[in-house]
């Protein structure tokens, strides 16, 4: 196994980003549903997660991104039934997220205790411009929005900014995502949401893998030892 690592760390990782880049650029822009979009959905986080298997990093890491590919394979099938699949997966993944953070947590200065009020009344504001629109959905998005924050808070209490950075991509991405889904936008509105959204989404899971299996120094990018 050890020595066919030099073969399997590219491979997994060119797997997880030509996927990505050719969801981004043939799927995201365009509604629908297919086996072959569904795929190339869930390799673009799913190799991630095999490069993080190979590469030893913590388990909540691990699990979260196994997680999200299993997430983006359920949301890429139609009906509500798959889509709260998905965003049952999503969830436990930020709670494997948030377990790993507070691994890592240190007292926060003011800076992100002032970025954690922003993201408390962030998620509060949901009650006036997400969640009327939801309709039978609204418990399970409500919910969700309570586990995102809860990973968002446990992000800014780590000083791993690697992992924090991909943390508030990921965050992003869902705000995007919401906005796609459940206010009322135009399809051109909707296209470039999504175009924008998928970037931040893979960028974030790449940078929290990255802020898990290397720690930022300011001389640059050095080993790092996370909390098992």
């Amino acid at each position: 196994m050890m020595e066919d690592l030099p073969v399997m760390l590219p491979l997994a990782a060119a797997t997880a980003g030509l996927a990505a880049l050719i969801y981004w650029i043939a799927y995201a822009p365009r509604e629908g549903h297919g086996p072959v979009r569904s795929a190339v959905k869930t390799a673009a986080v799913g190799g991630l997660a095999v490069l993080a298997a190979l590469l030893v990093a913590p388990w909540p890491i691990t699990a979260g991104l196994a997680l999200g590919a299993l997430g983006d394979l359920a949301l890429s099938r139609p009906g509500n039934r798959a889509f709260l699949a998905g965003m049952a997966a999503f969830a436990l993944g930020h709670l494997a997220y948030a377990q790993w953070f507070l691994g890592q947590a240190a007292p926060p200065d003011a800076l992100r205790l002032a970025a954690m009020a922003g993201l408390l009344a962030l998620s509060l504001s949901t009650q006036g411009w997400l969640l009327p629109h939801t309709g039978a959905l609204r418990p399970a998005v409500a919910a969700y929005v309570a586990v995102i924050c809860a990973m968002g808070l446990a992000a800014l209490a780590s000083p791993n900014i690697p992992a924090l950075a991909g943390a508030a991509l990921f965050i992003l991405s869902d705000l995007l995502l919401a906005l796609a889904l459940f206010r009322p936008v135009t399809p051109a509105r909707r296209r470039s949401l999504s175009l924008a959204l998928w970037p931040a989404y893979w960028l974030g899971q790449a940078l929290i893998l990255a802020g898990a299996v290397f720690g930022a120094l300011p001389g640059g990018i050095l080993p790092f030892h996370p909390a098992p």
